[in-house]
């Protein structure tokens, strides 16, 4: 990820360029699902210095996992849907060159979720393969600071896209087919790419390009624990699809989008939906970043959602 006055030229640029198809996301339907949102918490850790991708843990109630872009070690952080810090967990058998997003969903024993980290970042399109970190995700307690933690080995797929390198900070596991799903950056419309299950994770996979979005510059996203619904943030705003009964996940791309409510969030690049599939939880790239939950609307908000 870029800094500095190199990052704030690449916005004005994106901004100028994609003038004509931001409209389709500000034009899209505005969501009547979700509230406006609120600061759930503020993440005081100094260890979390520049969140870039945040997923929502299926077995431990009320945890978050985050981690942060370029230039850390390669490790995850827990906290609680307050934005409490938990602790630290080392990756074993994992680097981290440009890690970008972060996912949950079953891994090869379907009764066990794993989390998958997408090593996916390439500001300049130069590496000939990517990687996607799957480990069986640890049993954590929101109430209960553990301070270090060392993971179980990471499996590393490795994939390669058709035509040669890309940029990408979206990465979508899809809960009922264990696919895998790279959503490229920047580009004017942002491109789908599927790694089907199973993956190998003895030689590269070519991943192969299945849908794109009406709008470019997609980072980060994330598909609702049932399935059908996935939701994908850009730099200029974040949408949600419904993915058709019994179609595949890419689909829902061809469908309606909805527009979602955003909060102001300095370099905000991570999206997730909360463990139910009811909520979403977003964060900025920055020292003691709040972290923002959208809550369903009325009557829904009244509901059990797992967040504060």
């Amino acid at each position: 990820m870029e800094h500095g006055v190199l990052y704030r030229f690449v916005i004005l640029v994106a901004a100028t360029s994609l003038l004509p198809l931001l409209s389709s996301c500000a034009l899209a339907a505005k969501s009547n699902e979700f509230a406006l949102g609120k600061q759930a918490g503020i993440v005081r850790s100094d260890l979390i210095r520049e969140a870039s991708g945040i997923v929502a843990s299926r077995q431990n109630p009320g945890v978050l996992w985050v981690h942060n872009d370029s230039g850390d070690s390669a490790r995850l952080f827990a906290i609680n849907d307050k934005g409490d810090f938990l602790g630290e967990c080392v990756i074993t058998g994992a680097i981290s060159r440009d890690w970008e997003d972060i996912a949950v969903g079953p891994g090869p024993d379907p009764n066990r979720q794993c989390l998958y980290i997408g090593d996916i970042g390439d500001n300049l399109a130069v590496y000939p393969e990517v990687t996607v970190y799957r480990l069986p995700e640890p049993k954590v307690d929101r109430k209960a600071p553990f301070d270090r933690m060392t993971s179980s080995p990471a499996e590393a797929i490795r994939l390669t896209y058709p035509g040669g390198p890309r940029d990408a900070e979206a990465l979508l596991v899809d809960p009922l087919t264990r696919d895998i799903f790279i959503l490229s950056k920047r580009e004017l419309f942002s491109k789908v790419y599927q790694a089907a299950y199973p993956q190998s994770t003895t030689q590269p996979t070519e991943l192969k390009q299945v849908a794109s979005l009406p709008w470019g510059f997609a980072v980060a996203g994330d598909v609702s624990p049932d399935g059908r619904r996935v939701i994908v943030r850009s730099m200029f705003g974040a949408s949600l699809w419904v993915r058709p009964a019994g179609e595949p996940l890419w689909q829902a791309f061809s469908g309606k989008q909805v527009r979602l409510p955003l909060l102001h969030e300095e370099q905000g690049e991570a999206i997730s939906f909360d463990a139910q599939g009811e909520g979403y939880f977003t964060i900025g790239e920055m020292q003691h970043p709040p972290l923002h939950y959208f809550a369903p609307a009325e009557p829904n908000a009244t509901q059990s959602t797992g967040a504060p």
